[in-house]
């Protein structure tokens, strides 16, 4: 498996020692390479999982999706692109103005961090903290407060009563998705980003296997929390155009509702790439004991892993939202806090019964 690591201490050294550059100079050129190559790859990600949902949503109906603007219709998302940037951006009459600005703001920074967290490769981390589990759950809990205000900031009893469904829907299964991540930092021993991948690295390593029953169960309860925390369908009443037009970003155009809209999807790719990291191995190639097999996957590289993974998870949560009709307020809340969250808690018992009695596969 190539570690990526090589080539950012080949460039490290290139600025220091090479081209003579002292420390200060080196890091802020390399800080400014990585934010370019992150907010590049956020975009094309962002137009690449647009596309997809049109695609999958079009497989679904019975339909074909978009097909005019270029071949199989590749560029009408950068058609689109192009249309939201040229629109113009106007405030709303009476509305907080402070508040109406920095709502998608906030929303996209935590987005943005949160993605920032993703393991794309070995030793291609972007961001990588001893905790970083509870760093990718802090963050990302910014988007919450960025979308409340967005609501109360825009003078709008749709938008206002949009946000409250979003406050306390979010709030609510964060609960379950930060206990479900709890249950797999006690069979991996580490809230560290890249010490949990390499974790499973090795035969049957992967924490949906090697954890089995309670490593299942966290599973698919962060995945039905992770639908939810990202407002998608059926859990997307915050959004329900059918109640609220637009929910939260109704009174938003051009790139402020653009921003919104980006961090929707790229929260989708978020939630599965944090599921493929932490139950799936992340970059790790699959390994099942047998040398000429495992020889195979492993010259695969670990981004193709990583990206597959991802987006198996994104087609399994595009499959449910376009299958479940939407679900009311009440109906929502009722399954996280008389299902998900009682679940999550027994299992997180089990996974530390499991791992105390040595339960699990070694």
């Amino acid at each position: 498996m190539f570690d990526f690591s090589i080539v950012t201490t080949w460039f490290d050294q290139l600025l220091k020692v090479t081209l003579g550059c002292p420390d200060w100079l080196a890091i802020l050129i390399e800080c400014v390479l990585v934010g370019v190559v992150v907010l590049t790859a956020y975009a094309l990600i962002a137009c690449l999982m647009i596309f997809m949902e049109r695609k999958v949503c079009a497989y679904f109906q019975c339909r074909l999706g978009p097909m005019r603007v270029g071949p199989w219709g590749t560029l009408q998302i950068f058609a689109d692109v192009f249309k939201m940037l040229i629109k113009e951006i106007f405030f709303v009459d009476k509305a907080d103005k402070l508040l109406y600005a920095l709502a998608p703001v906030l929303v996209i920074v935590a987005s943005v961090g949160t993605f920032c967290f993703l393991p794309w490769n070995k030793g291609m981390g972007i961001l990588d903290f001893n905790v970083g589990l509870f760093l990718i759950t802090a963050i990302s809990s910014i988007g919450v407060v960025g979308i409340f205000l967005a609501g109360w900031g825009s003078n709008n009893k749709y938008s206002v009563v949009s946000a409250m469904r979003a406050a306390v829907q979010m709030i609510s299964y964060e609960m379950s998705l930060c206990l479900c991540l709890i249950t797999a930092v006690i069979l991996t021993g580490t809230m560290q980003v890249s010490g949990i991948v390499d974790y499973q690295t090795g035969p049957w390593n992967w924490l949906i296997v090697k954890g089995h029953v309670p490593a299942i169960i966290a599973f698919v309860v962060f995945l039905i929390a992770g639908n939810a925390e990202a407002n998608r369908g059926p859990f997307d009443m915050a959004e329900a155009e059918s109640e609220l037009t637009a929910g939260h970003h109704t009174e938003y155009s051009g790139m402020g509702f653009g921003f919104f809209y980006l961090a929707e999807f790229l929260n989708l790719f978020i939630i599965a790439g944090i599921a493929a990291m932490v139950f799936l191995g992340g970059w790790a190639p699959l390994n099942i004991g047998i040398d000429a097999f495992d020889t195979v996957m492993n010259y695969i590289p670990g981004f193709v892993w990583f990206f597959g993974k991802t987006l198996a998870v994104v087609w399994l949560l595009m499959w449910i939202k376009w299958t479940f009709p939407r679900l009311r307020i009440d109906q929502i809340l009722k399954l996280e806090w008389k299902y998900l969250m009682p679940l999550s808690l027994i299992n997180l018992v089990l996974m530390t019964v499991v791992v105390a009695l040595g339960l699990y596969l070694k």
